[in-house]
């Protein structure tokens, strides 16, 4: 563990501080957020860039003073290890829904697949997921999608600096993406499934670094923070 992010947990918030957390499975990261703002009694607190709740790793909180440097910290770029399970497909593009009865995946082979990535590489555009933070109408679009309300989300523009397929062992691949801020790795999942045939969700996906900062430098919350 990194010894000056476990320090900083003792910050006082007028001189203000950066935490590295490194995010549990199935917390929020407002959950994050909440728990470090009893753990500080301070109401100046937020996180820079949100992770869903089934993806772990690093999560940049702000404190005191250094929320003003929110927004710097969200546009920097991002760096994720995930696995996608092809040839299923699910609502929310990852394990939040139930995953589809598989298909064949006799004949893919792993040079088609690599293939594929270039596809995804550079500046694309990219629907965002219903199940997901984005707001309609100024209300999340998570809140339709799990009322079963159809909605329609217009691409955004995101570059992929880096998709490579790191492990293949069908279903399951093994991928690792470098990208610019607004990137959702469940659009790309999907979209990569789609460009293969077969469709695909996201089983696994973990933030291993924002900018220069590293999930190496990050404290377990669920540890060190009680």
């Amino acid at each position: 563990m990194n010894t000056d992010a476990e320090k900083n947990l003792a910050t006082p918030e007028a001189e203000g501080s950066i935490l590295f957390i490194d995010k549990p499975l199935e917390w929020t990261s407002f959950d994050v957020v909440n728990k470090l703002r009893r753990k500080l009694q301070t109401k100046k607190i937020g996180h820079a860039g949100t992770l869903d709740p089934l993806a772990t790793g690093l999560l940049i909180v702000c404190v005191g003073k250094m929320t003003k440097r929110i927004l710097e910290f969200q546009g920097l770029e991002k760096e994720y290890t995930g696995t996608l399970v092809l040839g299923q497909t699910t609502p929310s593009y990852d394990l939040e829904t139930v995953p589809t009865e598989p298909v064949s995946l006799i004949g893919v082979t792993n040079e088609f697949l690599e293939s594929l990535c270039k596809q995804f590489t550079g500046n694309i555009a990219q629907v965002p997921p219903l199940h997901s933070a984005v707001k309609i109408d100024g209300k999340r679009a998570y809140r339709f999608a799990r009322k079963g309300v159809e909605m329609k989300l217009e691409p955004r523009m995101v570059e992929i600096k880096l998709f490579e397929l790191t492990g293949i062992r069908l279903p399951e691949i093994d991928f690792r993406v470098v990208c610019s801020k607004g990137t959702y790795i469940r659009s790309l999942v999907r979209d990569f499934g789609e460009a293969a045939g077969k469709g695909a969700y996201l089983s696994a996906l973990r933030r291993t670094r924002i900018g220069q900062y590293s999930v190496e430098q990050a404290v377990e919350l669920n540890s060190r923070v009680q």
